[in-house]
């Protein structure tokens, strides 16, 4: 299945780079990157038998030499060690997009509520109104994610989250 699939990636590679050379003449030291040349020059290759072999390179070497940042791994931006007390840093961004309750959940809003409302029907933002609790991994990463101060229990006035701090019959 890989094989197949590399064959036919590089079969829709091979095009783009002859047209691309075809096309501009300064882009065609990347067509290296796309189809390898051959090791041996076609003189050496008449003189000698056909010993002269391009080298196989697997998809992903070819596609990462295009797109680097398939090779970079995500990052969470989390301190372990602070440089002032030694502890444990908050991520900023969590505090701003999610709220936690006492019993553990943490709240969201949906992915897109404030994006091009004038193409959406109005049951679809009405939808987009709605806050989402996380699930039980999504809520574990963010308690990574925080210190204990966001732990704690916070009284406000007027809460509207009030009833659903305390949840009971709640298997977490």
């Amino acid at each position: 299945m890989a094989a197949a699939l590399a064959r036919r990636v590089s079969g829709l590679l091979r095009p783009l780079s002859v047209s691309l050379c075809a096309k501009t003449p300064q882009l065609c030291q990347f067509s290296g990157l796309i189809q390898p040349q051959p090791l041996c020059s076609s003189t050496a290759a008449a003189v000698r038998a056909p010993v002269c072999q391009t080298p196989r390179l697997n998809i992903l070497q070819r596609v990462t030499a295009l797109i680097p940042s398939l090779t970079l791994q995500p990052s969470r931006n989390l301190t372990y060690y602070s440089l002032k007390k030694g502890k444990r840093k908050t991520v900023k961004s969590v505090t701003e997009r999610f709220m936690r309750l006492h019993c553990g959940l943490w709240v969201r809003r949906q992915a897109g509520y404030k994006k091009k409302l004038w193409k959406k029907k109005p049951t679809r933002r009405k939808r987009l109104r709605e806050h989402l609790l996380c699930n039980k991994t999504q809520s574990k990463l963010l308690d990574k994610m925080t210190c204990s101060f966001w732990k704690r229990r916070n009284w406000y006035p007027n809460d509207p989250y009030l009833k659903y701090h305390d949840r009971v019959n709640l298997k977490y």
